[in-house]
């Protein structure tokens, strides 16, 4: 059998080096490596070699991360090099144990073939990360908003925080380095490695902060003093972080975003941020490693809060009291804690972001009813101190039952309740509101780039999505999907399919083919979406849907088997 580099030279599937370039040959899908891990598919490929999607055949099939260090080089010394560097970096990788960062598993050596082999095992994330994200942004026109940004970096930070105190500097951060990881939300810090390798002559890649002679990092997001000098440190970091923001913020990679003629940015022109958030970024980009924060702790400090940095900000509804007393600061105080409670929840919820301010202000109104209620002596406390208050009268448009405990689900189908009967199906808000957005966006594509808002004029496009909504809950429910493919809706990629593949062909599924699958699945699809079979190779939307059909056909066969 022959197997092919990038560069389409022919091998032996033997060879692990191709005999014409000596780029490193991936491994076969099914191939298990030190007895144990079963490649599933390739994930990427670096300079070091290739990143692999594996089952940890003695770990109950636990999915993981399989990170090839394969060095080309010949040389005796420059090989004990390499492996000195790679027993340096997995002792590294052992110190950290952070929430947000990829678990180390175990550290392999080896030999495929003649040679020996180093493998990284770490934990496999699921989710997408921030390049990719970005990407279905600007698809639709738009990019993170200040607000998410400042979440972000709120969530990131203690992060580098961590890794910085085990005297580690990431020195690669870009959007595809972080993860949105799909199971709790928040970023993901990956790739811190394995070991990277530079051309033989040059020496090597690694980690430690102890050593400066440095040299990875990606053009534009890495800071002068790590490109130019091989030099590292802990505001290196910072620095990279800051222009990954400012790429999400506007959707243009770095080259574009700075002069570098006059080493200036372009504050104001490209960059458009709030000033306290722009002071910061400023302080983050300085161009001399001392100019910047030192730590990342001092950035969480002076980073403003996310609910004053947009004012205007129509889809976050602010409960404002009118207040004459001398206990006005109290009950500011009161209001001001059920703003921020408000807040938070704006921030979570997965909703379309013209339903927002209705939640956020029906939850405002509940907490202010449950408050007066709950703790009358409290409130007779604070009036007592307070010669007037005056509470605006809240008048709330006709919307959508939102789920509880906003709002309880109304029974009766129509566009009144379709978020609660996404609920009801068990069909991740996310990926549903995704889906719906698609849709409405390719029937409306002058559309493209406009938010819909929760002003009157926008109540026709309001009520559009959600008769499309409806529609596309009625297709889910012609289906007749298990409740198990429905929740994951949102979360299938690739190595579902890869996993359904290495299962037929090791007769997991008994006679059935992936042929079949393909044939059944594509089949009932077209029933549910005719026309739309092209549209099944966006995993984001249409292909979701495929792979969960496919995926209830397969737990059938299994349990036939």
């Amino acid at each position: 059998m022959q197997v092919y580099c990038s560069k389409q030279h022919t091998n032996l599937d033997s060879n692990r080096f191709c005999t014409t370039c000596g780029e490193p040959l991936p491994l076969a899908v099914g191939q298990i490596v030190n007895q144990r891990y079963q490649i599933i598919s390739q994930l990427g490929q670096g300079g070091f070699g290739r990143t692999y999607l594996a089952e940890d055949k003695q770990k109950a099939n636990q999915v993981c991360v399989l990170k090839e260090f394969a060095p080309q080089v010949q040389a005796q010394q420059d090989l004990l090099k390499a492996k000195e560097l790679f027993e340096r970096e997995a002792n590294v990788l052992k110190k950290l144990q952070h929430s947000q960062i990829p678990q180390f598993h175990a550290s392999l050596q080896v030999q495929i073939g003649s040679k020996d082999f180093f493998f990284l095992v770490q934990d496999y994330i699921e989710g997408d990360n921030y390049c990719q994200l970005l990407e279905q942004r600007q698809a639709k026109g738009q990019t993170f908003t200040e607000e998410e940004i400042i979440l972000l970096l709120q969530q990131i930070l203690p992060v580098l925080s961590y890794i910085h105190s085990k005297d580690v500097v990431h020195r690669d951060i870009s959007p595809d380095n972080l993860i949105w990881r799909r199971s709790d939300h928040l970023p993901v810090l990956i790739d811190f490695g394995g070991v990277k390798q530079l051309p033989a002559s040059q020496g090597f890649w690694f980690t430690k902060l102890a050593v400066n002679h440095t040299l990875l990092g990606k053009k534009g997001y890495a800071p002068e003093e790590q490109i130019r000098q091989g030099k590292v440190f802990l505001s290196s970091d910072l620095y990279s972080l800051a222009v990954t923001i400012l790429v999400l913020l506007t959707g243009k990679e770095p080259q574009k975003l700075y002069d570098s003629y006059q080493g200036l940015w372009y504050w104001g022109k490209e960059i458009k941020v709030s000033p306290k958030l722009e002071s910061v970024l400023k302080k983050m980009l300085a161009y001399k490693p001392s100019d910047r924060y030192q730590t990342a702790e001092q950035v969480l400090k002076e980073l403003p809060s996310p609910a004053v940095t947009k004012p205007g900000n129509p889809y976050i509804t602010k409960l404002k009291t009118q207040i004459v007393s001398p206990g006005q600061k109290r009950a500011n105080a009161i209001v001001s804690r059920i703003h921020q409670r408000t807040q938070a929840v704006s921030r979570t919820l997965p909703l379309p972001m013209w339903l927002r301010p209705f939640a956020v202000s029906m939850l405002g109104t509940a907490i202010v009813g449950l408050t007066v209620a709950g703790t009358l002596a409290a409130v007779n406390a604070v009036v007592r101190g307070i010669t007037s208050i005056t509470i605006p009268s809240i008048s709330l448009p006709t919307i959508p039952s939102l789920p509880n405990p906003l709002a309880q689900p109304v029974s009766n189908k129509g566009n009144g309740d379709v978020l609660a009967r996404r609920q009801e199906l068990e069909i991740s808000e996310a990926f549903f509101i995704r889906m719906v957005d698609a849709l409405f966006y390719s029937q409306k594509p002058e559309m493209q780039g406009r938010t819909i808002t929760s002003k009157s004029e926008d109540k026709a496009l309001r009520d559009e999505w959600l008769r499309i909504g409806d529609d596309l809950l009625d297709k889910l429910e012609q289906a007749e999907l298990s409740p198990a493919a429905r929740r994951k809706m949102g979360s299938y990629s690739q190595k579902d399919y890869e996993r359904w593949r290495l299962q037929a062909r090791t007769g997991k599924l008994g006679d059935y083919t992936m042929s079949q699958l393909n044939k059944e699945t594509n089949q009932k699809f077209a029933e549910l979406f005719p026309g739309k079979q092209q549209e099944k190779q966006n995993q984001q939307t249409y292909g979701q849907i495929w792979y969960a059909i496919a995926a209830d056909k397969v737990s059938k066969i299994q349990s036939n088997n």
